[in-house]
């Protein structure tokens, strides 16, 4: 599994279940990579994509402890344990497996991810959803740093780290 994110300056990632500042550039560059792929995100997630609707072209792995909860989605697979995880991915093999958040779900799934794509955003925004900071982390390195891009005033560049 893989992670995909964008994150500010003190690694935050949210803020009332919404980005912190949309990036057109990040949101293309999410697009391409999990395009034909695998998402596993949580419910509140998923509720907060456009009309609560899964993305086109993209399987989902929502993970919830709500049992009662339901969607009826050929594209859309509900996980109630954490532990039946593995056994669903897999039925998607070979395809490329994308963790894309919340927060709970970042933290839960981080230790069991290959490469985490960062987008970091080079300003501070309000958060009330932080992603694990991985530069303190000794099991995490950075394997590439792109140019630092601009969008509306805001400079970002995407970092790609992988796991020791």
């Amino acid at each position: 599994m893989d992670i995909i994110v964008a994150v500010d300056e003190n690694w935050g990632i949210g803020k009332d279940g919404d980005l912190l500042c949309p990036i057109s550039k990040d949101l293309k560059r999410f697009r391409e990579m999990t395009t034909g792929n695998v998402l596993v995100l949580g419910r509140k997630t998923l509720e907060s994509f456009p009309k609560g609707n899964p993305l086109p072209n993209r399987e989902h792995v929502v993970l919830t402890k709500n049992k009662d909860y339901a969607i009826t989605s050929e594209h859309v697979v509900l996980c109630h344990e954490l532990q039946n995880l593995a056994t669903i991915i897999n039925t998607f093999a070979p395809k490329t497996v994308f963790v894309i958040g919340g927060g709970s779900i970042y933290q839960q799934l981080l230790p069991l991810c290959e490469n985490a794509y960062i987008t970091k955003i080079h300003g501070s925004f309000p958060a009330d959803t932080y992603f694990p900071n991985l530069d303190t982390m000794i099991d995490w390195e950075v394997v590439d740093t792109g140019e630092i891009q601009e969008e509306k005033g805001i400079s970002f560049s995407f970092i790609h780290y992988k796991k020791k």
